[in-house]
């Protein structure tokens, strides 16, 4: 509960038990506090449980470990590392900033970090609520759940699930984090009623899967999706349990059983044996998915926003340009991809007869394109663009609002090869490049293009989470996504309205294209 005027702000009294959180420019910031039982022995592979407490005060001014993950020391070519150790399975916390410890009920942010199901942290840096919080008067909470096998393993029905309590524990870590804030968050200067759910990539499916979920009715008013891969293909039971047993055999384990008694870090290297087991030449390799289990999650997350409680939340949705060169555009392998291998990946989304037209589509659309160039336009319009725009088409012929944006502003770095890629919106949005200097795909923006187009972003994210509307005084006029003129806004050096601006992937990806 909030303190009376002269008491430390920086100490709060929750049914878990007491917190001391500490003053940051200008904040009060908590650190590592749990939402949930540390999902360890008996826990591992279970849904979230509720945290038992604790007696005494506890500190909350240190970051705690991020979920169990693959780490490059030094990180990728791209962002220069997706999460930092240390690494833990006792990983089920959440960071806080705030004002203020008081009983204003401000608006939330709640953030969920992407990373391919597999990495990313919500302890990472560049997902500091500072800005926010001292921006917008916002409360902000950032998560860590379990990712990679400990989060999206399926293990089936039977001995690995006798109570029938499904797969997606990341998604009930999710869900249980949403409880917490429902109930803790006005102790900590927040509105329970006023709570916006943000995510990018496997964090924005996270947020549609929250959205629709039959458990958060009244927990989320507004969502921001950034980057959703909703052309992912989603497995259900059946095709999901191949996956298992493969993973199975990587870990040398006969089940569930055995797998709980290995340490983590064997569980991740044979994820990492998996990633060579399912990858495919010309696809987003997505070793661990969600599972359409019909118990935790009974339909696709992109779906779910389009009824039920879902219906009537606010929604912003948005991509960038050139998503796929985040994962295509450095590979050597890709470089050197022939125009026959285009095609022939062409022809498997849209039959070999269709193929030729839609490479040549695709080429007069970027003129000078290399069949490298075709191929990354192909990726992102088929997981990233097409979906949000069918979802923003959908949504448009109803009374609730949709806000669409595409994100263009090019790095220079890499000599330009990864364009508008895939992440790059994310310190924009942020507004805290100082947070990022870890990262090379940053490199040779021009300060001045760079802050300004940052500031106005920012601005139209706080503007969201405050109203439900992005609009702000440095913004042109951005009006909802409708079936009439299709509004979109891009953000690039001159940020512009525009209508249909995704209209020629929308056609060509049409049920009946126009090659």
């Amino acid at each position: 509960m909030p303190h009376p005027p002269g008491q430390d702000r920086t100490v709060v009294d929750l049914p878990a038990g007491r917190l001391r959180g500490a003053r940051e420019g200008g904040l009060t910031v908590f650190r590592a506090v749990p939402y949930a039982a540390p999902p360890v022995g008996d826990l591992r592979w279970r849904p979230a449980q509720p945290h038992a407490g604790w007696s005494g005060t506890r500190d909350a001014t240190a970051e705690g470990p991020s979920a169990p993950q693959m780490y490059l020391e030094g990180g990728d070519p791209v962002l220069g590392g997706h999460g930092s150790p240390p690494f833990d399975e006792d990983c089920l916390t959440l960071n806080l900033w705030t004002p203020a410890a008081d009983d204003a009920r401000r608006p939330v942010l709640v953030w969920i970090h992407g990373g391919g199901f597999v990495s990313g942290s919500g302890s990472l840096p560049g997902y500091s609520g500072e800005t926010f919080a001292r921006d917008g008067d916002l409360v902000v909470v950032s998560i860590n759940y379990r990712i990679g096998p400990l989060g999206y393993l399926y293990p089936g029905d039977g001995e690995g699930d006798p109570a029938g309590e499904g797969g997606n524990f990341w998604l009930t870590d999710q869900l249980a984090a949403l409880r917490w804030v429902k109930e803790n968050i006005a102790s900590f200067g927040g509105d329970p009623d006023c709570v916006t759910v943000a995510g990018q990539s496997g964090g924005a499916v996270s947020t549609a899967a929250l959205a629709g979920h039959p458990q958060t009715a009244g927990l989320i008013r507004r969502v921001i999706l950034q980057s959703p891969p909703f052309g992912l293909d989603l497995p259900g039971p059946q095709a999901y349990l191949e996956r298992t047993a493969a993973y199975l055999e990587l870990a040398g384990a006969k089940d569930l059983a055995e797998l709980r008694t290995l340490p983590w870090p064997e569980l991740i290297g044979a994820g990492a044996g998996l990633f060579a087991r399912t990858v495919r030449w010309g696809y987003w390799p997505t070793p661990f998915l969600p599972v359409i289990d019909g118990v935790t999650l009974c339909g696709h997350p992109a779906e779910a926003l389009l009824s039920g409680a879902a219906a009537g939340v606010d929604v912003m949705i948005g991509w960038t340009r050139e998503e796929a060169n985040f994962g295509f555009a450095l590979d050597e392998g890709y470089a050197a991809a022939t125009r026959e291998q285009v095609t022939e990946r062409i022809a498997e989304t849209f039959g070999n007869e269709a193929a030729e037209g839609v490479y040549a589509a695709y080429e007069r659309a970027r003129p000078g394109a290399r069949p490298a160039d075709v191929l990354m336009d192909l990726v992102t319009d088929e997981l990233f663009r097409v979906p949000a725009v069918r979802l923003a088409e959908a949504r448009g012929g109803t009374d609730r609002p949709v806000w669409a944006y595409q994100f263009d502003l090019p790095t220079p770095a890499y000599e330009g090869r990864l364009g508008a890629a895939h992440c790059l919106e994310l310190p924009f949005v942020f507004d805290n490049f100082d947070r990022w200097s870890h990262a090379p795909f940053l490199a040779g923006l021009a300060p001045a293009v760079r802050d300004g187009l940052a500031r106005a972003m920012h601005r139209a994210w706080i503007a969201f989470v405050r109203t439900g509307d992005p609009n702000h005084p440095g913004l042109p006029r951005w009006r909802p996504y409708d079936t009439r003129t299709r509004t979109t806004m891009r953000f690039d050096s001159v940020v512009t309205a525009l209508d249909d601006l995704a209209g020629a992937s929308r056609l060509l990806h049409a049920p009946d294209p126009l090659i």
